[in-house]
């Protein structure tokens, strides 16, 4: 143990030593993100938050695996959520971490060249697997956390996507649209009926109009949950209309079986919202 503490004393004061030479050896042509900006705020930040993986890794030497890891976390963490770094490509990340890796393995050797015939080829060997392992568990980490939290932002994304892609605009006090543009999968199609219905009782709206008119392609899934919808409004006491029925979608829905009594059909919104005195000709 004491001679892990003298190697942690070592490269502690050569911390920040570390942190310059790996800035001013960066490759900024051969990079992407953080590692190619010229802003200095960036620049600094990014200093900082190396030398701070300075200061967590050497303590490798002289704390017990599972305490310096759960250290090591918050760095990871940060790293992992940090807006800058969400910009840059894994593999760049990836590839500093391995730059990182040999400064400390050459730094090793240069602490072992001052101690010459102090430590032995056992004891040498032993610090550079302490090394190589925790870069090993600290990479790992770091790439999971990173894909935990990319994954994340993208679900939250994509809800209020579809959240966004299924509105009902109030058009006066009575009537209100619901524009569906684009394809409709069955998360969409969800959603859409989830969303629907609540938008609808929050608006106080008597009669929808549904135009189907940006909506590429009617299968059996988007008839089917169009009628739901249809069903679903009706049981609360709002009037469906449908506008931008193509002769294919009437004829899906005729193929289905599906019969939308009392449902006022339209091949044009423009229609539809003349039918109700909203649009004159």
């Amino acid at each position: 143990m004491h001679k892990n503490k003298e190697l942690h004393s070592f490269l502690l004061a050569k911390a920040r030593d570390l942190t310059e030479e790996w800035y001013n050896s960066l490759d900024k042509k051969d990079s992407s993100g953080v590692y190619a900006s010229d802003d200095p705020k960036v620049i600094n930040t990014l200093k900082k938050q190396n030398f701070d993986f300075h200061l967590h890794l050497c303590e490798v030497f002289i704390k017990e695996e599972t305490e310096f890891l759960e250290e090591f976390q918050k760095w990871i963490l940060s790293i992992a959520q940090d807006p800058q770094h969400l910009k840059t490509p894994i593999h760049f990340m990836l590839r500093e971490f391995f730059r990182v890796r040999e400064q400390y393995l050459d730094y090793i050797k240069d602490f072992v060249v001052l101690h010459m015939d102090e430590y032995s080829n056992e004891v040498i060997d032993s610090w550079n697997r302490v090394i190589l392992k925790a870069f090993d568990k600290v990479m790992l980490g770091f790439v999971e956390e990173h894909q935990y939290y990319l994954q994340r932002k993208l679900s939250a994304q994509g809800e209020l996507i579809q959240e966004l892609s299924s509105p009902v605009i109030s058009l006066d006090n009575e009537v209100a649209l619901l524009p569906l543009v684009g394809e409709i999968d069955t998360r969409r199609a969800r959603v859409m009926l989830e969303k629907t219905l609540s938008q609808c009782a929050h608006l106080g709206v008597d009669f929808l109009v549904i135009d189907l008119s940006g909506v590429p392609m009617i299968d059996t899934m988007v008839a089917q949950q169009i009628f739901q919808l249809i069903k679903g409004l009706e049981l609360m006491g709002v009037t469906s209309t449908l506008s931008g029925v193509r002769p294919e979608i009437a004829q899906t829905a005729v193929r289905l079986g599906l019969e939308f009594n009392g449902v006022s059909t339209y091949s044009t919104l423009r229609q539809a919202l003349n039918s109700m005195g909203i649009v004159k000709r």
